[in-house]
């Protein structure tokens, strides 16, 4: 548990080669949640440990990603702009001698695409999906591969307080078959909630302790050697049952926070107080930006850093919105409003409704500019300097409007930001991305927090932190939307992970933003009490109630292995409405492009491309709504980036738009609005 952007992707790497047998060799599994932030991942283990392909092998469920990820890695190789830096002693090797071929199992699934590297490799960094069918399977036969891996190496999982709780259970599964198959388990996060690890250790030591029964090993205690790492100190302890494990933990998270208080703030925040927005999301919407517009200039005059070229003043800031329909009705109006006299807006629309060649220019563009360890390198970057010598403004402003995707996983350094709240979880890991390459000390605060979310304004009554965020209709509601009364001052004045790292002893979670989450999580993970039955039940002579269904109930009842009724109730990545795949054809000249609907075809892995051009799609002309000293800024124009694309992959403008130029959306929707800086987003 390190602070982000302290290496904890290589630090989990070196920790379990050290845990390894030096006559076996390293074995580990490295499974994320997002694709990519594994090939990320990926690549940097690869470069910095000096591994081949024969020995780390990279897994995503999206062959396009990872094509279109490989392209740009050797784009930047061959202009010198790929790392080179050696951060691994050259004799702190990874060895693997198995032969796959001879052994009487093994070659017997060597047909299997994709198979031989899922087992063989001794590094594996994968999407959590490959591994979850060794619990997750109803039918036989998908969780041969996965299970075989699990039974011969050691599980990373990292970023793991990142997946949404629904898939909690899911992974408890995983972790609990992994201690059943004689696995370490490492976790790994910036923000590791107390409940969320000492559910997974009691998953773990329930699997390990039948691991002990079938090696012929019934009467030996299961003390199992459980470890704490983060940037400042480690510490391990013997911990053979829950009460041990949680009394070392306690004392980690604890040293944790005093080290966190006393650590140069870079991060000050406040709560921004939101006047009537309106009723009505025609009112709401424009309001707010009109409002995010005018502390982003403020922000700016505070948090900006000077042009040595051009003497000019500009900054680099982040809007962080909660959903994209309302995000992308924030970016017309801004591109609309325009920007005052003597100031320039490079607005730059960022979330998941893009097709996938215009997101991943998107991030591509963001990757370059925002990797601010040499603050004035960014003034060397060709597009950055043609955007500032181009025009005649003093000041300028390159602001990310950006969804929850601008949160994980990017290693990128804003100025300043401006958050539309979740949860306390989401707020701390986008923090995280400002000043995150810079150690400065900040005196003024660089991060303001909406007092509440559109949702609170657009659909009063309901639950505004959802969706994402912790609150639910019913269970989990919160007494205010406010932000002013569900944070205290030092859970937000100086942003860190410290309102994560350890709960308060008695929680109230319909006050508290912060208590709300660690409430839930305890009430998934950790061993609920049943509920005891009342006099007259007693009377009759009822049986007791069983306890509540949670993701303990998998080792807690070990009956429920025999049945698919969890996997089931709590599956992995529950899909919570129909999807459609939407695709971006060009002409034969590749002049324009249509809308077009993928669907399967008869004949397995056929797609069929359905025009869907004229029932379907709403187009939009932004350069006319466009008022002035405002332009877009990353990957602009779709069959620019689609040619190039193609060029570069050396196939024909069709295939690429077949393979990159798709986008999922949902199917219940009648229109979608589309325009190449705005992405897709629901038309009324």
């Amino acid at each position: 548990m390190a602070s982000t952007g302290c290496g904890k992707t290589l630090a989990n790497g070196r920790i379990m080669y050290a845990l390894a047998n030096p006559q076996q060799g390293a074995r580990f599994s490295i499974a994320l949640g997002l694709r990519t932030l594994t090939l990320q991942t990926g690549q940097a283990l690869r470069d910095r440990l000096h591994l081949g392909e024969d020995e780390l092998t990279v897994r995503v469920g999206g062959s396009a990603n990872k094509a279109l990820f490989e392209h740009y890695e050797q784009e930047a190789e061959a202009s010198g702009s790929a790392s080179k830096q050696v951060l691994i002693e050259e004799d702190a090797h990874v060895v693997f001698d198995g032969n796959f071929d001879s052994h009487p199992v093994l070659r017997r699934l060597s047909d299997e695409p994709g198979t031989r590297a899922l087992i063989a490799a001794p590094i594996l960094v994968c999407t959590v999906d490959h591994l979850m069918p060794a619990t997750e399977s109803t039918r036989g036969g998908r969780q041969i591969v996965p299970m075989l891996r699990l039974m011969s190496s050691d599980l990373v999982l990292d970023e793991i307080d990142d997946f949404d709780i629904n898939d909690l259970p899911a992974l408890t599964r995983l972790v609990n078959w992994a201690g059943l198959l004689g696995s370490r388990v490492l976790l790994s996060s910036a923000t590791l909630p107390p409940a969320l690890v000492e559910g997974l250790y009691e998953a773990y030591r329930s699997g390990r302790e039948a691991f002990q029964r079938h090696r012929g090993e019934p009467g030996l205690a299961v003390d199992i050697c459980c470890a704490w790492f983060d940037e400042h100190d480690r510490q391990h302890e013997s911990c053979a049952s829950s009460e041990t494990f949680k009394a070392a933990h306690q004392d980690f998270a604890k040293r944790r926070l005093e080290r966190l208080a006393k650590s140069p703030v870079r991060r000050r925040a406040d709560i921004l107080a939101l006047p009537p927005l309106g009723k009505r999301p025609e009112e709401i919407r424009p309001a707010t930006a009109t409002l995010l517009r005018e502390n982003a200039l403020a922000l700016h005059q505070q948090h900006h850093s000077v042009d040595p070229h051009s003497g000019k003043r500009v900054s680099f800031g982040l809007v962080r919105m909660a959903n994209i329909d309302p995000l992308v009705d924030v970016a017309r109006v801004l591109f609309q409003q325009g920007a005052p006299e003597g100031v320039r807006i490079h607005l730059c629309v960022y979330h998941s409704r893009h097709p996938l060649v215009m997101r991943s220019g998107i991030e591509r563009q963001l990757d370059r500019t925002l990797q601010r360890a040499e603050p004035d390198r960014v003034f060397q970057q060709p597009d950055i300097r043609r955007l500032l010598d181009s025009s005649e403004e003093s000041d300028h402003l390159f602001i990310v409007l950006g969804s929850p995707v601008t949160e994980v996983g990017r290693d990128h350094d804003y100025d300043w930001a401006i958050v539309e709240p979740s949860s306390m979880r989401s707020i701390i890991q986008l923090a995280g991305r400002v000043r995150r390459h810079r150690e400065q000390v900040c005196e003024s605060p660089n991060i303001l927090l909406l007092d509440t979310n559109l949702k609170h304004w657009e659909q009063p009554g309901k639950p505004a932190f959802h969706k994402p965020g912790f609150e639910t209709d019913l269970q989990w509601r919160l007494s205010s939307h406010s932000l002013s009364e569900l944070l205290t001052e030092d859970e937000y004045k100086v942003i860190d992970a410290r309102p994560r790292v350890l709960a308060r002893e008695t929680l109230h979670a319909k006050d508290s933003l912060v208590d709300l989450e660690h409430e839930r999580l305890h009430q998934l993970m950790i061993e609920q009490p049943a509920e005891p039955l009342t006099k007259k039940e007693l009377r009759i002579g009822k049986t007791p109630k069983p306890p509540p269904l949670g993701a303990y109930s998998w080792h807690v009842m070990p009956q429920l292995h025999l049945t698919g009724v969890l996997i089931q109730r709590d599956p992995f990545r529950q899909q919570l409405e129909p999807e459609i795949t939407l695709a971006l054809l060009p002409d034969e000249g590749g002049e324009t492009w249509t809308l077009h609907r993928v669907d399967d075809g008869a004949k397995r892995g056929e797609k069929l491309y359905v025009p869907v051009e004229e029932s379907l799609l709403v187009r939009v002309e932004l350069a006319k709504e466009q008022g002035e000293r405002i332009q877009p800024w990353g990957a602009t124009d779709y069959l620019t980036a689609l040619a190039d694309l193609a060029e570069g992959l050396d196939i024909s403008l069709e295939r690429a738009a077949r393979t990159f130029g798709t986008v999922t959306a949902s199917a219940r929707n009648q229109r979608w609005g589309y325009h190449p800086v705005l992405g897709f987003w629901r038309s009324r």
